[in-house]
């Protein structure tokens, strides 16, 4: 009787601790709700001395260069966020040595950025946008960690919805976050387009016998069109030839800036033009709304995974490297 009265509260123990590691891998989908987030938060919070997998929110806000306002990601998370969130700063965890902004890490350099920002590689990450946009940059980091083997990573869907919900927020600096030590990992190269091989495919478009890989251009119209200007200054605007234009805002709902259910995304996609059977590049200004698409993609179960790529470089990398005698550079007159 005595041995069962230990073993008991030790088999309570282990339950717990098993019910709290199951409930940081609940998620069902890709994107995650706020009542979700907020629940696995409960269950398995993102707490320093705890050495099982934790749920770690991570706001990855980011603004045009141009932003009328002059917001940074970092303003807007002191200002508001989901307790206990890091912030991952889009602008610094990139190759330094790229001319190109927003280009990938090297995978010492994630390792790094993981490590300072106290991630290991056994939690659950749950990346959300600023309120303002809702969505924008936080796929883009999503498809980063995916890139880099990260197992258990999702998209909040998404912040703007987390304030109107009356969930709890926080605000002001955050001062200590327990670093740690995230293991080098490998790039999967499979899901990066390069501009060589961009170049390729738009050198063939629309010619016989060619693969019929699809370009998804992100950007507005009118800069996909060449009618409005590119928010760096002195880029060109316009787009690749047999470039498909659908814009991100496309993919999401007007009025909550969540994506779209998934046969809405169907629908878009399939109205675009875009064959789930071909090849899928998408592609933007700096690869960050590209990832929008992506997500949108993948949400959709629109196209094989693994015959769907993002153009890191965009179209930034795109104005800069191709030859005017090329004529790769189009505009709709």
């Amino acid at each position: 009787m005595a041995l069962i009265g230990v073993l008991s509260p030790l088999r309570a123990s282990m339950r717990s601790i098993a019910a709290r590691a199951v409930a940081a891998r609940s998620f069902s989908s890709y994107l995650v709700t706020p009542k979700e987030l907020h629940e696995a938060l409960k269950k398995a919070p993102p707490s320093p001395i705890s050495s099982e997998p934790r749920v770690i929110p991570l706001c990855a806000s980011w603004f045009f260069p141009n932003d009328p306002q002059k917001r940074t990601g970092l303003d807007v998370f002191i200002e508001k966020r989901i307790p206990k969130a890091r912030f991952f700063d889009l602008d610094k965890v990139i190759d330094r040595h790229s001319p190109y902004p927003h280009m990938l890490p090297s995978s010492k350099g994630f390792a790094a950025a993981m490590s300072e920002l106290g991630i290991r590689r056994e939690d659950t990450v749950v990346i959300y946008d600023s309120q303002e946009l809702g969505i924008f940059s936080a796929p883009r980091v999503g498809w980063t960690m995916k890139v880099f083997g990260h197992p258990k990573v999702h998209i909040l869907n998404n912040f703007k919805l987390w304030i109107e919900e009356g969930l709890p927020t926080e605000s002001g600096n955050v001062w200590t976050i327990e670093c740690g030590t995230y293991p080098i990992p490998k790039m999967d190269e499979d899901k990066v387009a390069s501009f060589e091989e961009v170049h390729e495919v738009a050198i063939d478009s629309n010619k016989e016998g060619a693969e019929g890989v699809q370009i998804l251009d992100a950007r507005s119209p009118g800069r996909w069109s060449g009618r409005e200007p590119e928010p760096r200054e002195g880029l060109s605007s316009g787009h690749m030839p047999g470039s498909i234009n659908i814009p991100f805002s496309a993919v999401l709902d007007p009025d909550t800036k969540a994506f779209l259910p998934a046969d809405r995304l169907k629908e878009i996609f399939t109205k675009a033009g875009v064959d789930p059977s071909k090849p899928i590049i998408s592609s933007c200004g700096t690869g960050v709304t590209a990832c929008v698409l992506e997500t949108a993609l993948n949400e959709a179960q629109f196209g094989s995974p693994e015959k769907r790529k993002v153009y890191d470089g965009s179209w930034t990398e795109w104005a800069q490297r191709v030859k005017p005698s090329e004529s790769l550079i189009q505009k709709v007159e």
